[in-house]
């Protein structure tokens, strides 16, 4: 399979990581993400990843806790699951480097963009964990930044469900998939794959996203090689 791109930005929710357990690490879930990666990055492919912590985590969960404080906690989650996907490529043998937001120099380096290029050009995965490192922004606005900063083709977003959809798939059975969409779509129709503030970014910066299921195997590579699966946005 040719690859047709050369550097994506993988983002990938923290309730993917969880499975069927819906909290938590799952680690038949995180050896098989570790797979889809292994596969991608031995074709030549430079592979930067968002996660994020909802597996653990949302700042917007909590209804009496100063909002600041609960994003933070969430920004600390991500760097759990981070770590966790670390482990699970390395254990396969993909060079990988955790870099966060928010400096914690004994687990992770801190986030120093020339620094994660220069790991991507070299072949190694880059994982950023603790978002933007800061409050108010979600790790879907964070997959936008570094998206754009490391000049990345196309950003593939991994959920938990398969595409695009006007509702939730779980709660209205006749919810429409959309096999592609605009920029502007997402932002007009208030649709819920990313926050605005991500869509912004995309749409300013004119970063296409490929929204698709993690939990089917092969995905990563189909998105990759551009086959049409879940979503494109444009």
């Amino acid at each position: 399979m040719e690859p047709k791109y050369k550097r994506v930005l993988l983002k990938i929710s923290g309730e993917a990581l969880a499975g069927e357990k819906k909290f938590g690490l799952d680690e038949d879930t995180i050896s098989t993400v570790a797979r889809q990666i292994k596969e991608v990055h031995d074709l030549g492919v430079q592979i930067a990843i968002v996660v994020g912590g909802g597996n653990f985590w949302r700042g917007r969960t909590s209804k009496s806790m100063d909002r600041a404080t609960a994003d933070y906690m969430g920004m600390l989650a991500t760097v759990i699951n981070a770590m966790a996907l670390q482990d699970a490529c390395e254990a396969i043998d993909v060079p990988t480097r955790v870099q966060t937001a928010i400096e914690m120099r004994e687990v992770a380096e801190p986030y120093i963009r020339r620094k994660a290029v220069h790991h991507l050009d070299k072949g190694k995965v880059v994982i950023f964990g603790a978002g933007t490192g800061n409050p108010f922004f979600s790790t879907d606005t964070t997959a936008a930044l570094r998206a754009a900063e490391i000049d990345a083709d196309v950003i593939l977003l991994a959920k938990k469900i398969d595409a695009v959809y006007s509702d939730d798939p779980e709660v209205n059975p006749n919810a429409e998939r959309y096999e592609s969409l605009t920029h502007w779509d997402l932002l007009e129709k208030d649709l819920k794959v990313m926050d605005s503030t991500a869509a912004s970014l995309c749409r300013d910066n004119k970063i296409d996203i490929q929204v698709f299921g993690i939990a089917e195997e092969g995905n990563v590579m189909k998105a990759v090689c551009g086959e049409k699966i879940g979503t494109i946005i444009k």
